[in-house]
């Protein structure tokens, strides 16, 4: 038996591992800007404290919250490894063109639905969009590092 046992072991340790990376780095660059966004602009924490848009953090459910990067970076991981072929560059460049290819196709549409169906501030979607922006930069990043 050798070290990954079964069929695709090792691909699985091309996504797996830098996908979990990936959502460590998304899930602190989403609290860095977000703690940014709260400081520069205070009015914003007050939206976040409306019950009747969001859960509180005691809601069990807010736990799900925190799952979402690691959902996120391992699909990402699974994309990124189909594609790193096919972008040119440097580690930089090409964690910039992966992250904003998927910021552009997931991210600004998800935005303008947001804006579009939900009562949140034109800031709040900003805050996200922003937000969102540096994270998929920071998956590139990882995964380009990790998985080049």
């Amino acid at each position: 038996m050798g070290k990954y046992p079964y069929k695709g072991g090792e691909k699985m340790k091309k996504i797996i591992v830098p996908g979990l990376v990936a959502g460590i780095a998304m899930l602190v660059v989403g609290m860095i800007i977000s703690k940014l966004f709260n400081l520069a602009v205070p009015t914003l924490m007050a939206e976040y404290q409306n019950p009747a848009l969001f859960r509180t953090r005691l809601d069990p459910q807010m736990l799900l919250f925190f799952a979402w990067p690691f959902v996120l970076g391992l699909a990402l991981a699974l994309v990124w490894n189909k594609v790193k072929g096919v972008i040119p560059g440097r580690l930089l460049t090409r964690a910039t063109q992966f992250g904003l290819g998927y910021w552009i196709v997931a991210s600004i549409p998800g935005m303008l639905i947001t804006y579009a169906s939900f009562p949140v501030s034109p800031l709040m979607v900003t805050s996200w969009t922003v937000g969102g922006f540096f994270q998929a930069i920071a998956a590139g990043a990882v995964l380009a590092k990790i998985n080049g």
